[in-house]
């Protein structure tokens, strides 16, 4: 039999389906299912848009990094390109020069002024919450009525509209690149990506795994077009710098080997002050940090090409048989049709699961996380929660578990020390990869 449910009109859904077959019930099912993910969607960014603007009109602001930021904007204004010379009350510049390019044009827009920061952090703050819930409906993996979990975190609205910290602007734009690679769209996505890059490098997290998904998705020539693409964009944002102060600017702007103050730590705060700084503490992370990659490359990233050697060989063989029963690929009609054809079409899933599960390993392996640290893997946490098998009360408490982070400033207040929640955050990391 057939069921009508919607009605007639321009935008209104007609959803027409076999009931007779299975295929025809999964198939409305998920269409149901899209609707009200996107209707819940829409929903939730009507209702924080509210929420988060009262936290603006009712709670104070922190004052933390902005009057740094905006004097290392206004030095940058008065002309000074050497990067060791600019400098706030709570030290040197040691972002790219992204980071400044886009503050100066927040300074120019805010006058400076805090209450305007504020309010233009509240549409970045909806404006990244509408991404992050596009990334979430394309893919069927969290129930529509889970993506309330995407709004409920205190920490990440304090970060955004009391706090007004560069990580923001950062994961904004890594989460843009992010749903340009659902679509595989790896070029645009790139340009996107480098410039989250050049506001924070905590965004090369993400590296390992986009490269292999770039390397699966892409002939090698695409891949060195579009990692060049990258370059390109960081050099011609750095191209002041790096024609008048070129070591000055790469140091610090692009310095992997800085090390945290243990005092401000909160993942390693019980390791002992001596240990967290030495260099052999940093090549245990590091070993952790590359073998891991490569067990969940091997065994999990391309379980269904028969491994990552396998999976990188497949651009040396056409689209056969081999990439017809692999779950995470879509072979396209043209790539079928010729064995000359290299390009893959990766799953929306795929890609998501990837970029995910690759960044919070490299946040598991982070020498120092600090508390603003927390939206760098925030809203990938429902995403990884439901990829488990565990039951959804499980998935639930999990995720509600791990924003005992919340509460942090009332522990440090009551213990004056971090060792014990320290002792916590590790454990439930661990849990979660």
């Amino acid at each position: 039999c057939v069921c009508v449910w919607g009605g007639c009109g321009e935008g209104i859904p007609v959803l027409l389906f076999a009931m007779g077959t299975r295929h025809g019930v999964a198939e409305a099912c998920h269409y149901l299912g899209k609707r009200k993910s996107t209707s819940m969607a829409c929903l939730l960014l009507l209702l924080d848009c509210l929420f988060t603007s009262a936290i603006v009109a009712r709670v104070p602001y922190t004052k933390i990094d902005w009057d740094a930021y905006m004097s290392q904007v206004t030095g940058f204004l008065g002309g000074e390109r050497n990067y060791a010379n600019l400098r706030g009350d709570t030290g040197p510049l040691v972002y790219p020069a992204g980071f400044l390019y886009i503050y100066t044009a927040i300074a120019y827009v805010t006058g400076g002024d805090v209450f305007a920061g504020q309010v233009f952090f509240v549409l970045l703050y909806i404006l990244n919450l509408g991404i992050v819930l596009l990334i979430y409906t394309r893919i069927d993996v969290v129930p529509w009525w889970a993506l309330c979990l995407l709004c409920l975190s205190k920490r990440v609205h304090s970060i955004f509209v009391l706090r007004l910290f560069n990580d923001c602007i950062a994961m904004l734009l890594v989460h843009v690149a992010l749903a340009f690679f659902q679509n595989n769209k790896w070029n645009v996505g790139m340009i996107f990506f480098s410039f989250a890059v050049s506001v924070k490098m905590n965004i090369l997290l993400y590296a390992p795994a986009l490269l292999l998904l770039m390397l699966k998705g892409m002939t090698f020539k695409g891949v060195a077009m579009a990692l060049s693409t990258a370059a390109l964009v960081q050099i011609l944002l750095g191209l002041p710098f790096l024609m008048s102060y070129p070591v000055e600017y790469i140091t610090r702007a692009f310095n992997l080997g800085r090390v945290f103050i243990h005092f401000w730590s909160v993942n390693f705060k019980f390791v002992p002050g001596e240990v967290f700084v030495s260099k052999e503490f940093a090549m245990i992370l590091l070993v952790m940090h590359l073998s891991l990659l490569l067990i969940f490359a091997q065994y999990k990233w391309c379980r269904h090409e028969g491994g990552i050697l396998s999976a990188l060989g497949l651009h040396a063989l056409p689209n056969g048989d081999k990439t017809s029963h692999t779950q995470d690929i879509i072979p396209s009609t043209e790539s079928l049709r010729s064995c000359h054809s290299r390009l893959r079409t990766l799953t929306a899933e795929h890609v998501t699961s990837l970029l995910f599960t690759g960044n919070f390993i490299g946040i598991l392996c982070a020498r120092s996380l600090h508390y603003q640290f927390y939206c760098w893997y925030f809203y990938s946490l429902p995403f990884l929660l439901w990829k488990t098998s565990f039951p959804v009360p499980i998935r639930t408490i999990t995720l509600a578990t791990t924003m005992h982070v919340e509460v942090d400033l009332f522990i440090m207040a009551a213990l004056r020390e971090k060792q014990l929640h320290s002792f916590s955050v590790m454990p439930l990391h661990m849990f979660l990869n």
